[in-house]
């Protein structure tokens, strides 16, 4: 099966005197239906890299291809067509006096039907559990709410690709969870491509695979379980500990004998349960 998304050894820099390119030499592939988180430091790439994928920025050597085609000037508003972005602050995203209004405005620019406008409006609302604020103005809803509209506002133009560009990173951790548990309903839902840019341990944990950006490289890629056996060097990575990983520092500092391999939070309660709490 074909690569939804493929890369052939981009690099991008934003000024032409840059010694150190923002991507440098980078080759991936994602193919449909998977997660993929992205983390690394700040400045490590990551959101430089998602804006080539979806053509906002255009590298200066290598290619990209989305669904088979390839990323050029020519072809860039079918690419942005298969590719959403969300944004890190939603406010910056909105545009319409209204939740409906705002959520049609995608939908106007590409010229879709009225009748088919207002279907597709409905749905994604309703998909994002934020229909009953149809009329409600943007600014009078919850941070989480609001990233939530930024997503139906995506979904109604039916792109195969979403990339959440650090879009849980200004939410309290309730609109976090209510966030990743909308998208991951939508993925389920419509079989989408999600590119998720974050530092935010439970964001990644949903991933199949998780790329690691340093300097403008990708250092590293594998599953959840591959990145997060890292223990503490993940800090290092970009993203803090999970919590069964404090918790086996804490034990371990309090003198018990705790396994080396990274373990799941049902696994940790499992294992805290038959080989501590029972003895």
């Amino acid at each position: 099966m074909k690569p939804i998304i493929e890369m052939n050894n981009i690099t991008f820099r934003y000024q032409v005197e840059d010694t150190i390119p923002a991507l440098n030499d980078v080759s991936l592939s994602i193919h449909q239906g998977e997660w993929i988180a992205i983390i690394g430091h700040n400045g490590s790439g990551k959101s430089t890299l998602a804006k080539t994928i979806n053509g906002l920025l255009l590298p200066e050597a290598g290619t990209i291809k989305i669904n088979g085609q390839e990323v050029n000037e020519k072809n860039i508003w079918d690419i942005r067509r298969n590719v959403g972005m969300v944004f890190q602050n939603p406010d910056n995203q909105f545009v319409g006096s209204t939740v409906e209004d705002d959520v049609a405005f995608g939908l106007e620019n590409q010229g879709i039907p009225r009748e088919e406008m207002l279907i597709r409006v409905k749905e994604s609302l309703e998909q994002v559990r934020m229909a009953e604020f149809m009329k409600k103005e943007p600014s009078r809803l919850s941070g989480g709410q609001k990233q939530r509209v930024a997503i139906a506002g995506i979904v109604a133009l039916r792109p195969n690709v979403i990339i959440l560009d650090e879009a849980t990173s200004m939410l309290d951790p309730e609109g976090r969870l209510e966030v990743i548990a909308t998208v991951k309903k939508i993925k389920e839902e419509n079989n989408l491509t999600v590119l998720s840019i974050t530092h935010d341990i439970d964001e990644a944990a949903n991933a199949n695979r998780i790329f690691v950006m340093k300097k403008g490289q990708l250092i590293q890629e594998g599953t959840p379980e591959e990145i997060f056996s890292a223990g503490e060097k993940l800090i290092e990575l970009g993203l803090d500990l999970p919590f069964p990983e404090r918790l086996k520092a804490a034990l371990k500092q309090a003198g018990l004998n705790v396994p080396t391999d990274y373990m799941t939070e049902e696994r940790m309660v499992d294992w805290l349960w038959t080989s501590v709490l029972k003895k």
